[in-house]
């Protein structure tokens, strides 16, 4: 399937044909991982838990003429501000520590005055938490206004985070949504992420979220319709669909016989058993006259970092490349300065 340049190659040339190129979709991917991987979907209870680093906020009412909490004229205390231990806990008057962590407010409310009972028995309690760290997650960037933002319930979703800080901005192009939860990486391209209803996925606290743009891209030279980098627009982009991107083949300089994609693979990526590259640097080469070729290009993904590079004259052989690159470098030289 491979041929090289010259006696001593500085590269490896592989024709892409139906028989091959699902054996090179398997090839290690360049230039990212290979696919965007996000956490699959799934909501949460509807309730909150309390955390540590929380703060709670307690009323008591005690109607006892003799009350260990309140002064006379009095039937409530306002015990504001208590932190959540790291441990799980809060200390209490009359109770000492008591632990709240992983309750909802109304089952923790339950416990302290449970506890309060034996000291004094006509304690009542209402408790409001105020999220801190742990029921809390970071908007980093991308958005109108990034900051922390308290989570009200287990089932607060990414979508309504990107809302409440004022929606993706729109000076960003293709934009990527990247979750990190627990020193995991997950990413998604926001397109997908509106449109997939799947995807919208209940926050942990402590997750944080940045908005920024999908930086990929690959090269688009020689006789293309245009010789830029181009970002790229959707996750995966094959061979056909990089060149309808890019303005297709030129129809009076570009051979269908002669279109190369360049790609450079590390070191690691080398095999010697056919199983992948035996060189770093790669061109793939594609005759787009028949059926055969055509479906073959469908099939093979553009990486980032790839150049796409039509020349004008047809790859009949592995020596013709390197003239070829050059004579297609040569005329992207001339184009540039004529539009100088």
């Amino acid at each position: 399937m491979k041929q090289h340049s010259s006696d001593k190659p500085t590269f490896a040339v592989v024709p892409v044909t139906q028989d091959n190129v699902r054996e090179i979709a398997r090839w290690p991917a360049t230039g990212w991982s290979g696919s965007y991987r996000w956490i699959k979907g799934g909501r949460g209870p509807q309730g909150s838990v309390i955390k540590s680093g929380d703060r709670l906020n307690l009323v008591i009412w005690d109607s006892e003429e003799n009350s260990l909490l309140t002064t006379a004229g009095q039937k409530t205390v306002a015990l504001e501000g208590i932190q959540v231990s790291p441990s799980g806990t809060i200390f209490v008057p009359y109770i000492d520590e008591i632990s709240v962590s992983g309750l909802s407010p109304d089952k923790a409310r339950l416990r302290i005055q449970e506890r309060l009972e034996p000291s004094i028995p006509s304690a009542q309690v209402q408790v409001t938490v105020a999220p801190g760290r742990g029921n809390s997650v970071d908007m980093v960037a991308g958005v109108a206004r990034p900051g922390t933002y308290p989570l009200p319930d287990r089932n607060s979703s990414i979508l309504s985070l990107i809302a409440q800080a004022g929606g993706v901005s729109e000076a960003l192009e293709n934009p990527l949504v990247r979750l990190i939860r627990a020193g995991q990486e997950h990413e998604i391209r926001a397109q997908k992420l509106f449109s997939d209803s799947g995807a919208n996925i209940a926050l942990r606290g402590g997750d944080q979220v940045i908005v920024q743009e999908d930086d990929r891209y690959f090269t688009a030279l020689g006789a293309t319709g245009s010789e830029r980098l181009v970002p790229f627009e959707t996750e995966t982009v094959n061979a056909l669909e990089a060149l309808s991107i890019i303005g297709g083949l030129n129809d009076a300089r570009a051979n269908p016989r002669g279109v190369l994609i360049l790609r450079d693979y590390p070191a690691s990526a080398l095999r010697t058993d056919g199983s992948g590259p035996e060189m770093e640097q790669t061109v793939f080469t594609f005759d787009l006259t028949h059926a055969s070729g055509l479906f073959a290009a469908r099939k093979f993904n553009i990486h980032p970092g790839d150049t796409v590079l039509a020349t004008e004259s047809p790859v009949t052989a592995a020596r013709t490349v390197l003239e070829l690159i050059g004579s297609a470098f040569g005329a992207a030289r001339t184009a540039s300065n004529t539009g100088d």
